[in-house]
C-alpha cells in the first residue's frame, strides 16, 4: 500500500499543498512550526478519520477558511483509489472515486497506517483509558467494521448517564433496560474485538521489544474486566456476561448517577517479566514497550490484510538514545514511511528527503 499523491486545501497551516511522496522513505525536516507534523496528520486522517493529536475537526481548518479539504490516491491489492474529505465544523463528507458516501466512516479500511508519536510514552505512563484505546483503534485498522460497535457503544453509555444523573433513583426502570440492553449489544462486540486484537498483539509486542531492547525481559498484556467477566468467548458471550454486570451494579448506578460496569472501566496493565512497567520500569524500558506496541498493531494488520499499512513517525528518533534509534530503524518493516525530524541528519534511515518552510516543501 503507498500513497501515490495528497493534496491539501486549507488545512492547519496550508493554503494549498499539491505533493508526491516517494514510495520508500519520506523524511520531513524543518524548523518547529514549519508544518511537519501537519503533513503527517493529514496522511493520518485519511486513514482514520481522526486526528492522531486527539483534536475535533474544526480545528483542522485554517484560520479564516470555512473547511478543509484532504484529497489523495492511494494504490494497494492491485487497484487505485482516490479519498476525498472534507471537513469542517459540525459535519464531514467524503467521497471515493468521485461518489458520495452515506457515511464518512464507510471509507474505514481503504487506508491503514500505523503511528508513532513521541507521547506514545503515555501508552505505558498514563491510566488504563490510554491502553484501552490502543486496543480499540487496533482493532478498527484490522476490522473497519468495529468502528461502528464502538461508536454505538459510546452512544448508549452517553444516553444511559444521561438517563441516570437526571433522574437518579427516580429512573424509569422500563426505560434504563432499553440502555442496558443496547449498552450489552453493542459492548460484547467491543469486548469481542478487543480479546482478538489482543491475541493478535500480545505476541508480536513481546518479540517487537526483545529485538528493540536487544535483552530477554518478556512484554505481556493483563488485560482485567472490573464487571466480573472472565474469557467470554464470541460477542454474544460477552453480551450475556455484561447484561448480568449491568443487573448486579444497577443499585450502585442509580445511587451514584453514572455506569460503574463495562468495557470502558477495564483495567489494561503492560508487564514486563510480570511487573508493571507503569510503575517498575525505567523510561527506556517504557519507550522501548511503546514501540514494540505499536509496531505489532502494523504488523497485524499486514498480516491480517496482506498489505504493509503506511508508517508515520513523527519525530520519534530524536526521542531515542543511538542504541534504540538503530534497533527501531532494523524494526520497522518495508511499507512506504513518512518521518518528521527538526535535524535531517538525526533520522537513522535512508530516504526521500523533504524541506518544510512557509506552508510549502521541495
Amino acid at each position: 500500500m503507498h500513497l501515490a499523491w495528497l493534496e491539501l486545501i486549507d488545512f492547519r497551516s496550508y493554503r494549498r499543498l499539491r505533493w508526491t511522496p516517494d514510495r520508500s522513505v519520506n523524511v520531513l525536516a524543518g524548523r518547529n512550526g514549519a508544518g511537519k507534523t501537519n503533513l503527517l496528520e493529514a496522511v493520518g486522517y485519511l486513514a482514520s478519520l481522526r486526528s492522531f493529536r486527539s483534536v475535533p475537526d474544526r480545528v483542522l481548518v485554517r484560520d479564516g477558511a470555512e473547511r478543509a479539504v484532504v484529497r489523495g490516491e492511494v494504490a494497494g491489492r492491485g487497484r487505485t483509489t482516490l479519498i476525498e474529505v472534507e471537513a469542517a465544523a459540525g459535519r464531514r463528507r467524503a467521497q471515493v472515486n468521485r461518489e458520495r458516501l452515506g457515511r464518512a466512516s464507510d471509507l474505514l479500511g481503504l487506508v491503514r497506517s500505523a503511528v508513532f508519536l513521541p507521547d506514545d510514552l503515555d501508552l505505558v505512563k498514563r491510566g488504563p483509558a490510554y491502553r484501552r484505546g490502543l486496543l480499540d483503534a487496533a482493532a478498527v485498522q484490522i476490522w473497519p467494521g468495529a468502528h461502528q460497535d464502538q461508536q454505538e457503544y459510546e452512544r448508549a453509555l452517553r444516553q444511559r448517564n444521561i438517563l441516570l444523573k437526571q433522574s437518579g433513583r427516580r429512573t424509569d426502570e422500563v426505560t434504563l433496560q432499553v440502555w442496558d440492553d443496547r449498552l450489552a449489544a453493542a459492548g460484547g462486540k467491543v469486548m469481542a474485538r478487543r480479546a482478538a486484537a489482543l491475541e493478535a498483539l500480545e505476541g508480536r509486542a513481546d518479540a517487537f521489544y526483545r529485538e528493540l531492547s536487544g535483552g530477554e525481559a518478556r512484554v505481556a498484556v493483563d488485560y482485567r474486566s472490573t464487571w466480573g467477566a472472565a474469557q467470554a468467548g464470541d460477542a454474544d458471550g460477552w453480551r450475556e456476561a455484561l447484561v448480568r454486570a449491568l443487573a448486579a451494579a444497577r443499585p450502585a448506578d442509580l445511587d451514584r448517577r453514572m455506569s460503574t460496569a463495562g468495557p470502558h472501566r477495564d483495567d489494561v496493565r503492560l508487564l514486563l517479566d510480570g511487573r508493571d512497567s507503569r510503575v517498575r520500569a525505567s523510561q527506556g524500558e517504557q519507550r522501548c514497550v511503546a514501540l514494540a506496541l505499536r509496531l505489532a498493531v502494523h504488523r497485524a494488520v499486514e498480516d491480517s490484510i496482506g498489505d504493509a499499512p503506511l508508517l508515520l513517525l513523527d519525530d520519534v528518533f530524536s526521542e531515542l538514545d543511538s542504541r534504540r534509534s538503530a534497533a527501531l530503524a532494523r524494526a520497522l518493516p518495508p511499507a512506504q514511511t513518512f518521518i518528521t525530524t527538526a535535524r535531517g541528519g538525526g533520522v537513522p534511515l535512508a530516504g526521500r528527503q523533504w524541506r518544510l518552510a512557509e506552508g510549502g516543501l521541495r
